[in-house]
């Protein structure tokens, strides 16, 4: 009697584990997950200011680039080559003013702490003006504003590097 006690009872297990695999595989249809990309939150430790200074730098680049630009002459040709040229060099500079204030963003909630906030008691303050910036580089042609993202890309490159006791000298590559 214990034995056959014992075999249902291991048969009921096996019934209910794939009762839930297929209440969960269902589950998972109807409702998928949605596929996120981050910067692992591992944490992996791997974290640097400069692709937030090369974008920072494209902005820069291309601000000055829209703001020089000029039709040929007054053909429709030109025209529509300005236009071209002119809406790319935008999408350019909209684009790497998203990716250098993401890049930002995951040095000021990923990698700064608590304790950096006595070193640097203008942490917060400083990150939020360059996102700040990036979001006002993406809804303008405008030098002086391009100029001073790069400033204060310049000054939280500064920080981190003096954070982890590193001597790294600002740079730019163009």
């Amino acid at each position: 009697m214990m034995v056959v006690n014992a075999y249902k009872e291991q048969k009921t297990k096996a019934l209910i584990k794939i009762m839930l695999k297929q209440i969960t595989t269902t589950l998972k249809n109807l409702l998928p997950a949605e596929d996120v990309h981050a910067h692992c939150d591992g944490p992996c430790g791997v974290y640097d200011p400069s692709s937030a200074r090369v974008a920072a730098e494209a902005v820069l680049s291309m601000t000055k680039k829209l703001i020089d630009l000029e039709p040929k002459d007054n053909s429709k040709e030109a025209q529509i080559a300005y236009q071209n040229t002119f809406s790319r060099f935008v999408q350019i500079k909209e684009e790497q003013a998203q990716i250098a204030k993401e890049e930002l963003l995951i040095l000021w909630t990923d990698y700064f702490k608590e304790k950096h906030l006595q070193q640097y008691p203008d942490l917060h303050t400083t990150f939020w003006k360059a996102a700040k910036l990036c979001s006002a580089c993406k809804m303008e042609v405008n030098q002086q504003h391009a100029q001073e993202l790069m400033d204060t890309v310049q000054k939280i490159h500064n920080m981190f590097w003096e954070s982890k006791e590193r001597d790294i000298p600002w740079y730019q590559a163009s």
